[in-house]
């Protein structure tokens, strides 16, 4: 999607490559980009060459390579998509971006917000353009949340909760291991937090955390936090071995709004806002159901990123604010350790959320 003008010519497109053959990249991203007006997916690497090509086949993506260096080394691709297990983030954004290639990283970007802070000088000494796949940020119906939010339709926001979880144990899968960056948290937690910033476009001052690790695994496979910003508190729980469920509630003192499907967000079909008036306790309040068209959040991700490349604006969502997300991040895994309160490392100022 872009934002209104003119529809690129083909020779406008952002030519992509891919690093990794990741189910989130073969199944969702990579499809995703393919339909985009900005976007072009040129090739596709793996450490098995084989792989590369076998995805490259079923994706109808015309180059393939046996390694992530040979793919960076291909001067006709202008950026590159990283969905690599998390402790991979940084070291191929740096090499990406010395090769002179934008970057769109999986979150989280890093596995805390000292090594995320490392690429904004990276950013600088290289100039390209770095962003990390928080795809929720440009989705439709967040921007239309924060609308209404901004609005003030339902009154200053003093309360927003959130939940996410997934049911997966298996002990090859690099969410469950250690040294890969995995656990809850750093996967599916970093939404709670980073939507909770959003909504409030502010910092939370201290934050309190209860982490349950899995006792074989020894990832965090439950954690429930507590934020407290100036304007209000966010709550959330975030868990690898629940039943699949997510949801948030945005909560002012005249009305409240409820994300029915706030992160997996479907590409097949309108997804959905209720937006009650908190007229009625216990009984039917006056309720609004704010459709939101049908899109795909990659599609829009990819094509906002491509367009600001090539127009030479900055990245939709900074990468300054990647690095405050994990600041929170942070301070929750040293509250849960040290099973108290704790301060969030001040920064530079929330980024604002651009509108498209």
């Amino acid at each position: 999607m872009n934002d209104g003008s003119a529809a690129p010519r083909q020779a406008d497109k952002l030519r992509w490559g891919v690093l990794g053959v990741a189910d989130i990249a073969t199944k969702k991203v990579i499809p995703a980009m393919q339909r985009g007006a900005w976007t072009e997916v040129d090739a596709i690497a793996s450490r098995d060459a084989g792989r590369a090509w076998d995805a490259a086949a079923a994706l109808k993506i015309p180059k393939a390579y046996g390694s992530y260096d040979e793919l960076l080394g291909d001067a006709a691709i202008d950026a590159v998509y990283i969905p690599l297990p998390n402790h991979l983030h940084v070291p191929w954004t740096i090499r990406a971006a010395e090769a002179g290639k934008h970057v769109l990283c999986e979150k989280p970007i890093g596995l805390s917000a000292a090594e995320a802070a490392q690429l904004l000088a990276v950013r600088r000494r290289t100039g390209v353009q770095i962003e990390e796949a928080f795809m929720v940020r440009t989705h439709p119906q967040w921007l239309r949340a924060l609308e209404i939010v901004r609005s003030g339709r339902i009154g200053p926001v003093r309360s927003i909760a959130g939940f996410f979880s997934y049911f997966n144990d298996d002990a090859s899968n690099v969410r469950n291991m250690t040294t890969f960056g995995g656990g809850g948290l750093l996967d599916i937690g970093c939404y709670l937090v980073n939507t909770a910033r959003m909504i409030f476009q502010e910092e939370p001052r201290r934050v309190c955390a209860l982490i349950e690790e899995d006792p074989v695994l020894r990832v965090d496979r439950l954690s429930s936090m507590l934020l407290d910003f100036p304007s209000g508190h966010a709550i959330g729980t975030c868990s690898t071995q629940l039943a699949p469920a997510q949801g948030v509630a945005i909560s002012g003192t005249r009305g409240r709004i409820e994300v029915e499907i706030p992160f997996n967000a479907p590409p097949d079909r309108p997804c959905r806002l209720v937006v009650e008036d908190g007229s009625n306790l216990g009984g039917v309040a006056s309720r609004e159901y704010v459709q939101i068209e049908t899109c795909d959040q990659y599609t829009i991700q990819g094509d906002l990123f491509s367009q600001a490349v090539r127009q030479g604006t900055a990245a939709p969502y900074p990468l300054e604010d990647s690095v405050s997300n994990l600041r929170v991040i942070d301070a929750l895994f040293r509250s849960a350790r040290a099973n108290a309160w704790e301060p969030v490392e001040s920064g530079p100022p929330v980024a604002k959320v651009r509108q498209r």
